[in-house]
C-alpha cells in the first residue's frame, strides 16, 4: 500500500508502513538507550534486505528480544538462540541471532564505561545532529567519517554487524544526521534542532520511553 498522502518525502517511503516510519521517527534525535538498541539491532537485521521487510517484523522482533531490554537480551542462552531460529516473524539468521546477544552485552560494557550508550553515540557528532542538505537520494553517501569512527570503536568494544554503512544507517535514523533530501517535507522541520534535547525523552529512566510505539 503506497502513502496515502501528496506531501513530498525521501525516495524511499513510498509504502504506507514506511512512510509513516518517515514521518514520525525517521531522523529525529533519539537519546533513550532502549530505542537506541533497537534500532542498532534492526539495522544489522537489515543487512541483505529491505527496510520494509524489518519495518513489518518489528513488532516480532520486539516480542523475541524482550522489547529490546539490553540487560534480558545479555542473559539469553544457546537455548534461546534455538527458539529464535524457529521463529518465523524475525530474520532467522544465526549469525544476526548470535551477534544481537553479543551486541547487548557489549551494550551494557558502554553503558558501564560512558554512563550511558546515549552519550557514547552522540560524542561521534559532538553532541548535535549533522544538518546535510541532501538535493537527491544520489547526494546520500552510505558511509562517512563518522560512520566509519563509530563503526571502529563499536567493533573494538566487541559488537558486530557494525560495520560504517550499518552504522551510517543507524546515525540516519536516530537523527544524529538530518539526511532528509530538501524537498522533503520533515527536512525544514529536523532542521532547527534544540538541545538539551525533549526533558521528556533526555529525562526518562534508560529504557522505559522514547521507544517507537
Amino acid at each position: 500500500m503506497t502513502a496515502t498522502d501528496d506531501r513530498r518525502r525521501c525516495a524511499w517511503a513510498q509504502r504506507e508502513l514506511d512512510a509513516r516510519y518517515h514521518d514520525a521517527e525517521w531522523g529525529v534525535p533519539l537519546h533513550d538507550d532502549r530505542a537506541l538498541f533497537e534500532l542498532l539491532t534492526l539495522e544489522g537485521a537489515q543487512a541483505g534486505l529491505s527496510w520494509s521487510t524489518i519495518l513489518a517484523k518489528r513488532p516480532a522482533y520486539r516480542r523475541a528480544f524482550a522489547r529490546f531490554d539490553p540487560a534480558a537480551v545479555a542473559r539469553f542462552t544457546a537455548r534461546d538462540v534455538r527458539r529464535l531460529l524457529a521463529d518465523a516473524g524475525i530474520v532467522r539468521h544465526r549469525g544476526k541471532i548470535e551477534a544481537t546477544i553479543g551486541n547487548a552485552r557489549a551494550f551494557l560494557d558502554v553503558q558501564r564505561e560512558h554512563g550511558s550508550f546515549d552519550r557514547f553515540l552522540w560524542d561521534f557528532v559532538g553532541g548535535r545532529p549533522i544538518q546535510n542538505r541532501r538535493r537527491s537520494p544520489r547526494d546520500v553517501p552510505a558511509e562517512t567519517d563518522a560512520s566509519r569512527a563509530l563503526s571502529r570503536a563499536l567493533v573494538k568494544r566487541g559488537f558486530r554487524f557494525a560495520g560504517p554503512t550499518i552504522c551510517y544507517a543507524f546515525m540516519q535514523a536516530a537523527g544524529l544526521v538530518n539526511d532528509h533530501v530538501v524537498d522533503c517535507f520533515r527536512f525544514a522541520q529536523l532542521g532547527a534542532p534544540t538541545w538539551p534535547p525533549n526533558p521528556q525523552r533526555a529525562g526518562a529512566p534508560r529504557g522505559t520511553r522514547g521507544a517507537p510505539r
